[in-house]
């Protein structure tokens, strides 16, 4: 394997860390919008943007929602925008399937907290790549993951494969992670590894980290096997392109 370096170890409390590195090409096959299209690119982690306590309260609102099902394999998929939720090796829209039963599971608290905790890691990356946050909208997918060690049964759970956010979904500009339980601790494996082409650089998940970076062919990255425990987190996703805008989620 090439080198790795770790960029941000589980014991380090960052208030923010920001490596600069040059745009790839994607951005030029893709509609460009000003003051948000990615002409700064790079990658930035922060443990000063959503407290542990937050990430606890965000963690249990996965739990919830995820023991309605989640996969038969080792990776459980719940998107509150969409309604899609793992269930053994399909989806099923959450507000179709529980109906009126989705308010004795989550609360407007839990949709309020959700929009804020986004709407905090919007600011930090529009201040950090010096954009427009209100030039930035959400996009899918934005969705909690849980995966552990449990083998693949198909294709989607199969979260450990290198990749390309802007090439696998064209719409992405900037991506962002929030963390939600602790490498090491809460599980083994599961590292966020970027691969550059002298080095691997990892970000070791803890509760309450934002990792966030421009969403091209400069940020290739994958996330290890988990080999034992739970790993919980978000991926919450932005554009620059109104058109592939979505709403935050609301309850009813």
């Amino acid at each position: 394997d090439a080198v790795t370096e770790v960029l941000a170890h589980r014991s380090d409390n960052l208030r923010d860390k920001f490596v600069e590195i040059p745009c790839s090409e994607d951005y030029d096959s893709h509609k460009r919008f000003a003051g948000c299209t990615p002409r700064k690119c790079g990658r930035g982690v922060t443990d000063a943007v959503i407290t542990r306590e937050e990430a606890e309260r965000i963690r249990r609102i996965a739990e919830r929602g995820l023991s309605l099902g989640g996969s038969d394999g080792g990776a459980s998929i719940l998107d509150l925008h969409s309604g899609a939720l793992s269930l053994g090796k399909h989806f099923v829209n959450l507000y179709r399937y529980f109906g009126d039963k989705i308010q004795d599971i989550f609360t407007e608290e839990d949709f309020a907290l959700y929009r804020d905790v986004r709407q905090r890691i919007q600011q930090r990356i529009a201040q950090v790549f010096g954009i427009s946050s209100s030039a930035m909208y959400l996009t899918k997918p934005t969705f909690f993951s849980r995966m552990n060690s449990t083998g693949a049964k198909t294709t989607h759970d199969e979260y450990w494969h290198p990749h390309v956010d802007k090439v696998t979904y064209g719409s992405f500009d900037y991506t962002s992670l929030l963390y939600l339980s602790d490498y090491s601790k809460d599980f083994g494996g599961g590292r966020f590894v970027f691969m550059d082409a002298d080095s691997n650089k990892t970000v070791e998940p803890r509760a309450g980290r934002v990792s966030f970076f421009t969403s091209g062919s400069e940020n290739l990255h994958r996330v290890e096997k988990v080999q034992w425990g739970t790993r919980f987190a978000i991926t919450i996703s932005f554009t620059c392109d109104p058109q592939h805008g979505i709403g935050d989620p609301a309850l009813g």
